[in-house]
């Protein structure tokens, strides 16, 4: 569903994505690893076209992204639900405002239409009946979770997560994993998840990709990461502060 060839982005001198190549499956959850600023974020808004590259190519469906035109790419959009960091919720509108947000720019639906979608998507999260809350009145976990259902309200084919644990507790986080899951097992959706929570990937991963230096260095089942030899991946998945990652940092 989503194919990556030779993928390059940099920020001055800094070389963020160098000849990136990856491929994911309709259908499929993968979870995304690395450090804290190796270019995951930046991935995934190459992939829903925010980002455009120095070099490479980014496919979805076979179309490639960086060549659409406005309308084209605005209609791809809209089979792609985005989950970002810190919620990205709007502070001035209503709980029910910011998951129909979508549905009210880009479709021509009667209200009674878009109002059902968001009631729809809220149970989906397990937060139905909170349409009328401003996000100041969330706490953080359910503004995740308002956020998800922002992101599913449109019906999307494809889901992007970025961290979709930070910042939250240990029993939130993992509510979030499970929310995740089964979102994947009823929606049928493709779901790529960028983290550095091994316990998160571990749980809800068909695929985990390690991003290193620009490039995906090791790809596998969970099981195949973690029994993994490669010495980046095992210092990565292990927490150790010492070994080639490190070193390169000097």
């Amino acid at each position: 569903m989503i194919e990556i060839k030779e993928l390059s982005k940099s920020f001055n001198s800094h070389k963020v994505l160098d000849g990136l190549n990856f491929e994911i499956d309709k259908g499929t959850t993968c979870v995304i690893i690395g450090r804290s600023g190796c270019g995951k974020s930046v991935l995934l808004k190459h992939i829903v076209g925010i980002m455009r590259p120095e070099a490479g190519q980014v496919f979805i469906d076979g179309k490639e992204v960086n060549k659409l035109r406005d309308k084209e790419l605005d209609l791809l959009r809209m089979k792609i639900g985005m989950v970002f960091q810190g919620g990205a919720l709007f502070d001035s509108m209503c709980v029910g405002e910011n998951v129909g947000f979508g549905l009210i720019e880009h479709k021509r639906l009667k209200k009674r239409e878009v109002f059902e979608r968001v009631e729809e998507s809220l149970s989906l999260v397990g937060l139905g009946g909170i349409e009328h809350l401003m996000p100041a009145e969330l706490s953080g976990g359910m503004k995740k979770r308002v956020a998800l259902a922002r992101a599913i309200c449109i019906k999307p084919d494809i889901i992007l997560y970025d961290e979709p644990t930070t910042g939250v507790d240990p029993i939130t986080a993992d509510s979030i994993n499970e929310l995740i899951k089964r979102l994947h097992d009823q929606l049928k959706v493709t779901s790529i998840v960028v983290t550095h929570d091994m316990k998160s990937a571990y749980k809800i991963a068909d695929k985990i990709a390690m991003l290193y230096q620009g490039k995906i260095i090791a790809e596998g089942t969970p099981e195949e990461i973690q029994n993994t030899e490669h010495p980046v991946v095992h210092q990565f998945i292990n927490g150790l502060a010492k070994g080639p990652i490190t070193e390169t940092l000097g």
